[in-house]
């Protein structure tokens, strides 16, 4: 790549609401101009550092639910010397990128999609050898963001498009299309433009911007629809955008938000188009049913202060809203169980006073037995089939509240999923709710997904009660169970999941697949469901004039829609179901899920975009990934930095327990003002235990490597090699070697450079890289660490380059905590007497009583490289002799163990 641009590195990371965003460089200015001369003259008198923004659009093309996203941005640099601008883009977690193209100076960038496997294998490679590669990372809970920094030529622009596509699920009898606009400065041509194509016909279409006065949205947004065409623009002008007559700052800062439902007048709405069908079910005029629902909450400690506070302000509400025939109980699970009635009863004046008056009494356990709860709430729902026959035409459900992970009763995960399955063998959906960050999110998605319902985080916020009712609502009003649509076999070549045990108010079911050549003209679906005291049938077919004549009106669009619509649905799916499973069906999902992505030009969890043709300043080519759930990933290929990383910034302590070098470790005891200093003299190979806390799982070990070159008779001196990282409770591994920094590895995760600048977040866990320094691991409600890296220079006595380990926060680790160097995170006492001249006159030695045994110990040096990885800082400590001996807990082979993790 030539000197007209220079990539800094792109960005991607999470927030919690699915918004798009769209944002220039931070406090760029900008002004309106009437003609090509004044908006330059007025650019440059507002724009920062002579950047501003040309030109931010996003165009929408919605055809039958499957929307398909364009944004294009122009950025101007004015100045008479490079700048750095930055392209920013937030999109759903469920949307998948599937272009990206940069036009800078002439030169075209474009994205190229490949599998991850080999985009990995080939950024390790180039990462280890040097050459030129880089990396950059996606990642999102219900959002991703994008972010993508560019040095452009002074007096030069450059454009960026990003292309990404999904279905929109309709919930509460409405689709949206939300995009949060923020660019941070007045924009020249502003531009959101929304095409909706629905062949059943558009039955109500809204547009609002939250940011905007009512006055001033009436007059900028352009909103109709009329048939199968809906249309929704917003263009303001500069002086529309300005927050005051005479500001250069922008009003546009919130929420763009566009609804829209369909004409319900047929039960049918079937397309086939290209081989392709989508069938979309959404039955109007069908009476309620009743529902029996049990409602499974977690009471134990963690629940304490608002998250309590905030669960019962939702129950009290949902109880409020529950129909005269509903029937209901409710379980609480702490260190033990206990339910209100213990079987399901009316949902009656008095029955609902009473169970409210229950929700404001109840007070929290300790543990967390969730597969107590779980199997209780079951067990309630159960009994409808022997004892209550009159409630088996009900529609069950049973719903699951939880914060933390299972450390009461049944504790392993495969046993509890196994248990669920067992206990409710499909007769009802389970539906959980992750509250808060520290949930096992994945665990509650698999169990979900495994008994027919789904799992949905509620995160910690003052509008968690209002998360909590707004799930309820999408249930809470179900119309049919047993769902069954039905295709011609002998047509379906491929199809999407076609079961669903209910179907609720507001929402839709939609199928898709792929019709075997020369059966279009025959297709048809048979619906067959259980309502409210009735069966329900149907028999869709296609409609041959109305599909000419359709695809007269949308033409190949249509086509592309309905095929990638499929697409889009079966690797969801693949994904989806990959999760419940190990070894070869999982091998096999992954690679029915990865031709898709490929032959459709996806950017899925199982594929990469690299961008042709451009590479940073230091040779680092990016790379655009899609992430699992829980994971996010902040890199940038940016120069170190001269301090702590921003997730790291606490002060450090001045001297702090950690182990280096050969391997010498140092435990520092501050109520002596002192430190202790023993060596492990092992072979290499060996792995030793470092932390260990058995309550939570938590461990740290790390592998010893020997000295490269030796001369003979030499000490052969060992180093730690390899660490090993692992926090069971959010399914988190990392594995630091002096090349790579892997997470996950176990589950083929990603692979990190020491070139990489970084952070990355798993559910509680942060990790920073400090490239080519250092790395510092922070676990929620546990320590804080820092992994040291030391590279071999010209006359360094070490010939291989290796890892320090430093403990920089413990004092929330449980006092269970053990491992060489977990066992001193809580107070020790010592007493050292009768010091004297040792054998070596600058090293004393005195008598040490620690853990009521007496020891000859030596006072000497070692070094702490916490702060300064090159050079270090040097400790004084008493030194003791054979590893450690007397002073650790039982001997040292003790903390031999047999894997890094």
């Amino acid at each position: 790549m030539d000197g007209a641009m220079g990539l800094r590195g792109l960005l991607l990371c999470v927030y919690l609401v699915s918004l798009l965003v769209l944002q220039a460089m931070p406090a760029l200015g900008s002004a309106t101009g009437r003609s090509k001369s004044s908006e330059k003259r007025q650019a440059v008198d507002t724009a920062v550092d002579g950047v501003f923004i040309r030109s931010l659009k996003v165009n929408c093309k919605v055809t039958s639910r499957f929307a398909h996203y364009v944004v294009t941005s122009q950025v101007v640099n004015t100045a008479n010397e490079a700048r750095e601008v930055a392209f920013d883009v937030e999109i759903p977690k469920t949307a998948f990128i599937s272009d990206f193209a940069i036009t800078a100076d002439g030169n075209a960038f474009i994205g190229d999609i490949k599998d991850k496997v080999t985009a990995w294998k080939q950024y390790r490679k180039a990462a280890i050898s040097g050459e030129n590669a880089g990396l950059v990372r996606a990642s999102g809970r219900t959002m991703e963001q994008f972010t993508i920094h560019l040095t452009v030529n002074p007096q030069s622009k450059v454009t960026f498009q990003l292309t990404y596509e999904e279905v929109l699920k309709r919930k509460l009898k409405q689709y949206e299309i939300v995009i949060k606009v923020k660019p941070k400065q007045l924009v020249h041509h502003f531009e959101i433009d929304v095409d909706i194509f629905e062949p059943q016909g558009i039955s109500k279409l809204d547009a609002q911007a939250s940011f905007l006065p009512k006055e001033l949205a009436a007059q900028t947004i352009k909103k109709s629809f009329s048939g199968k065409k809906g249309h929704v623009l917003f263009r303001p002008t500069v002086s529309q955008q300005q927050s005051c007559p005479t500001c250069s700052t922008s009003l546009l800062n919130g929420h763009f938000k566009v609804t829209y439902d369909v004409s319900r007048d047929k039960i049918c709405d079937l397309l086939v188009a290209n081989n392709h069908f989508a069938h979309f079910f959404a039955p109007q005029n069908l009476t309620n049913m009743n529902k029996n629902v049990v409602f499974v909450i977690d009471i134990s400690g963690s629940m304490r202060g608002q998250k309590v506070k905030q669960t019962k302000e939702a129950l009290l509400k949902i109880l409020g809203d529950m129909q005269p025939g509903d029937y209901f109980d409710l379980v609480l699970f702490g260190s033990r169980v206990q339910s209100w009635k213990g079987s399901l009863v009316q949902a009656s004046e008095a029955n609902l006073q009473a169970a409210k008056d229950f929700v404001r009494r109840f007070s929290l356990d300790e543990a967390t037995n969730l597969n107590g709860g779980l199997l209780q709430g079951i067990e309630i729902l159960n009994q409808v089939q022997e004892s209550l026959p009159e409630l088996s035409n009900h529609a069950s459900i049973l719903i699951m509240l939880t914060d933390g992970d299972p450390t009461e009763g049944v504790t392993d995960r495969s046993q509890i999923l196994k248990n669920v399955r067992n206990a409710i063998r499909g007769r009802f959906p389970l539906y959980n709710l992750g509250f808060g960050h520290n949930v096992d999110f994945n665990f509650l998605e698999v169990m979900s997904m495994e008994n027919n319902g789904r799992a949905q985080r509620i995160y910690e916020d003052r509008d968690a009660t209002q998360q909590l009712q707004g799930f309820y609502s999408q249930v809470a009003k179900p119309l049919l169970v047993d769902v069954d649509l039905q295709y011609p076999q002998d047509a379906v070549l491929a199809l999407t999941q076609n079961r669903h045990k209910q179907y609720y108010e507001g929402s839709e079911i939609v199928v898709a697949g792929r019709i075997a050549d020369n059966k279009q003209s025959s297709f048809k679906a048979d619906v067959r469901a259980h309502g409210e005291g009735q069966e329900f049938s149907t028999t869709c077919l296609v409609d041959e004039e109305e599909m000419k004549k359709l695809l007269r009106e949308r033409g190949h669009m249509l086509e592309n829609h309905v095929e990638r619509l499929w697409a889009y649905l079966t690797i969801q799916e693949l994904l989806a179901k990959r999760m419940k499973v190990d070894g070869e069906e999982r091998a096999n999902l992954s690679s029915q899920a990865l031709r898709m992505s490929l032959d459709y030009g996806f950017v899925t969890p199982l594929t990469s975009m690299s961008i042709r043709g451009m590479a940073d300043q230091d040779g680092l080519k990016p790379i655009i990934d899609k992430p699992s759930e829980g994971i996010a990933f902040v890199l940038s290929a940016l120069q170190p930095s001269p301090t702590r990383s921003s997730s790291s910034t606490q002060q450090l302590p001045d001297r702090v327990t950690g182990v280096d070098t050969d391997p010498h470790f140092i435990i520092h005891v501050p109520q002596k003002e002192d430190a202790l200093c023993f060596n492990i003299n092992e072979e290499p190979g060996v792995i030793l235990s470092l932390v260990q806390d058995p309550n939570t799982g938590f461990s740290v070990n790390g592998q010893l490597i020997g000295n490269k070159a030796r001369s003979p008779g030499q000490h052969d001196g060992t180093y730690f090699g390899r660490l090993g990282i692992a926090n069971p409770a959010t399914a988190f591994q990392l594995e630091v070697t002096p090349q790579n920094i892997t997470l996950n590895p176990g589950s083929g995760g990603p692979v990190f450079s020491w070139r990489d600048q970084a952070v990355l977040r798993q559910d509680g866990v942060v990790v920073t890289i400090n490239k080519k320094r250092n790395l510092v691991v922070s676990v929620d409600d546990g320590g804080t660490f820092e992994v040291v890296l030391h590279r071999v220079w010209k006359g360094s006595s070490v010939h291989q380059d290796f890892l320090g380990f430093y403990v920089l926060d413990s004092h929330r680790m449980s006092a269970r905590t053990h491992g060489l160097l977990g066992q001193f995170f809580h107070p020790i006492g010592f007493e050292v007497s009768d010091i004297r001249p040792g054998s070596d006159p600058t090293k004393p030695d005195a008598t040490m009583v620690v853990k009521n045994r007496r020891l000859t110990v030596t006072r000497g040096l070692q070094k702490d490289y916490s702060k300064d990885p090159r050079h270090g800082a040097k400790v004084s400590c008493w030194f003791i002799h054979n590893n450690g001996a007397g002073l650790i807990d039982g001997a040292y082979t003790d903390y031999i163990i047999s894997d890094i993790f």
